[in-house]
């Protein structure tokens, strides 16, 4: 079912239950979800933790290392189950482990996903090559993170998009570090290698679910999340009307909507 943003919101009273654990995409950070936790009622519980690789300190992985790292997450906070909410290759992310670990995962909300083989494009195999794909990856970071680097250009470009200045300034450090750009190329061969066997599995998720998509996505074009909503037994598809790949940053409102859902369907689930 297709659920138009245009449609009457859900009600927003506050609700209390299972923390949600934000999951970023690539290339990304904690950060990318400031806007959906400001707009989280204080009650919820968000845990929003950069994910192997993208803190500087830690080694990349795949889809499989990646969901061991959200069991591990939840075990440090002493949590049994949690709503998981992920963005693009997160979303693939909370989708492999409600798939491998279908005990710890209470609902998914997952945006603008990378998580079925229609996400894919030529450009995602063209990168996961082994040096031609290296180089290219590399440059298109470099040549990004120097740009959103300089000042008057960031300026202009967090007020004709409506981002943060400051998390553009971030994000331009990540985009220029070495272990960016390692977390990157891993990912992106991961991604080419996993996502198939995601897909086999994606019948056997049973966790309600939330697919959120952006009418005008030129990342994960809009047929994907609509093929995975039939993909996930009874997942919810909701279609942003002129919205693009930046759920997160730039339609927090939509995503707090349907986490307060998720939040819901996990208390009776």
């Amino acid at each position: 079912m297709i659920a138009h943003d245009q449609q009457r919101p859900p009600d927003r009273t506050p609700v209390a239950g299972e923390p949600v654990v934000f999951l970023h995409g690539q290339p990304g950070s904690a950060r990318d979800w400031d806007r959906v936790l400001a707009a989280l009622d204080s009650r919820v519980e968000p845990i929003a933790v950069d994910r192997p690789g993208w803190d500087g300190r830690s080694q990349p992985h795949g889809l499989g290392g990646n969901a061991r790292a959200v069991v591990e997450l939840l075990d440090r906070h002493r949590v049994q189950r949690a709503v998981l909410v992920g963005h693009s290759l997160g979303a693939a992310v909370a989708a492999w482990t409600a798939a491998e670990h279908a005990e710890r995962v209470s609902a998914l909300v997952l945006a603008a996903p990378a998580a079925n083989r229609a996400s894919l494009a030529a450009l995602d195999r063209w990168l996961a090559l082994p040096i031609a794909g290296a180089l290219a990856s590399a440059a298109s970071m470099t040549g990004l993170g120097l740009a959103l680097r300089a000042s008057p250009l960031r300026r202009r470009l967090a007020a004709g998009v409506n981002l943060d200045e400051a998390y553009l300034r971030d994000s331009a450090r990540v985009l220029l570090s070495g272990w960016g750009r390692r977390a990157f190329v891993t990912e992106q061969r991961s991604l080419v290698r996993d996502i198939p066997r995601l897909e086999a599995r994606l019948a056997g998720v049973r966790a309600p679910t939330w697919i959120l998509t952006g009418s005008e996505d030129r990342i994960v074009a809009p047929a994907a999340p609509r093929a995975l909503a039939a993909q996930i037994a009874g997942a919810r598809l909701v279609e942003l009307k002129g919205a693009g790949h930046l759920l997160p940053q730039l339609h927090a409102e939509q995503l707090v909507d349907a986490i307060v859902l998720a939040l819901t369907a996990a208390a009776t689930h």
